[in-house]
């Protein structure tokens, strides 16, 4: 890494953890079903939480017109206190997002006139940049979902949110790498093509990630290897919708199948990726790249597996999610290597 390029390198990182933060909290929103708790969304004015108790009276009772409270927490006894603890999360996810867009601004309109930035990493700032407004937008456009009639939010949209906020994580840590490894190293194609299909199919286990957490679908078949009732592919997956189409992208027991299975097909290229590997000469962060995910999706798929077996309790369900983060993030760099 060259020296010009070091305060840049750790700036772009500073970004990938508050991305990693984001997606924590984001994380832990879904699962105490904090995310409807906001019901409007502004860009200045609700920077903080309301600050006197009749401002939560007010915003309390706004929350009260929408159907998150009329179907389920009127029937809950639910308080003020209640209400301030799911609207803490929300408002903690979006803080943190309005963060990050302070903190990639104010430093690249800075390295801009200190002409710190190359022309093309000029560019893939600006790529970054229309990202990070793109991810607010999703945000948004997923609460609106459930805000309607339906007290919970659109499994496809929660999923574009979660698998948005993934990509532009691995995208700001690729941009990030070729600043840290300025130098082309050799490239073995057949290695980095397959690669290429572990990271596209590691993405496809992630958005359906999000269709599971959308769904709830990790409360039911809570068993493994087999779902449930002796059966490797149980009944429901192919009878809860109109189509086995549907089945498998809006029913409970159809997303949970292709999500436990796609598990298999993650480890099983990653594996493929290993033992190819021990074929070639390799630098020593290509081998450290390949060696740390085959450690790491084997904890990921066990973490998988005891979330489901215990009916996805808090924190095993923020654990599968972290160490979603870490995977994708040993695929990213392993991929960088093998590529540049």
């Amino acid at each position: 890494m060259k020296k010009e390029n070091k305060s840049v390198v750790f700036w772009l990182l500073s970004g990938c953890v508050l991305l990693f933060v984001m997606v924590v909290v984001g994380g832990i929103t879904r699962l105490t079903n904090s995310g409807l708790s906001m019901t409007d969304w502004h860009l200045v004015t609700d920077t903080f939480p309301p600050l006197t108790e009749a401002k939560w009276e007010e915003t309390f009772e706004r929350y009260k017109q929408f159907p998150e409270y009329q179907k389920i927490n009127i029937h809950n006894d639910f308080t003020l206190s209640d209400y301030k603890f799911i609207y803490f999360w929300e408002w903690f996810h979006r803080f943190i997002g309005r963060i990050i867009g302070l903190v990639f601004i104010i430093p690249f309109v800075y390295f801009l006139i200190k002409k710190r930035l190359s022309s093309e990493t000029i560019r893939k700032c600006i790529v970054l940049l229309f990202m990070g407004g793109f991810q607010g937008f999703l945000g948004w456009f997923m609460v609106k979902s459930g805000l309607i009639d339906n007290p919970d939010v659109s499994h496809f949209r929660l999923s574009l949110h979660l698998t948005f906020a993934f990509i532009t994580f691995a995208y700001t840590l690729w941009v990030a790498l070729d600043l840290i490894y300025p130098n082309k190293t050799q490239i073995h194609f057949s290695l980095r093509k397959l690669a290429r299909i572990a990271f596209v199919f590691l993405l496809l286990q992630i958005i359906y990630g999000g269709f599971v957490a959308g769904l709830n679908a990790g409360l039911i078949h809570n068993h493994w290897p087999l779902m449930s009732d002796g059966q490797l592919i149980h009944d429901s997956v192919f009878i809860e919708q109109k189509t086995l189409f549907l089945n498998l992208v809006e029913g409970k027991s159809g997303v949970q199948f292709v999500h436990r299975t796609m598990a298999y097909v993650v480890v099983g290229l990653i594996l493929a990726l290993y033992f190819k590997s021990k074929k070639y000469t390799l630098s020593q962060p290509q081998k450290k790249g390949i060696n740390t995910l085959v450690v790491v999706v084997f904890l990921q798929f066990a973490l998988g597996v005891f979330t489901l077996l215990y009916h996805v309790p808090l924190w095993l369900g923020l654990a599968h999610q972290i160490m979603a983060f870490f995977l994708l993030t040993a695929m990213t760099f392993t991929l960088h290597r093998l590529s540049k």
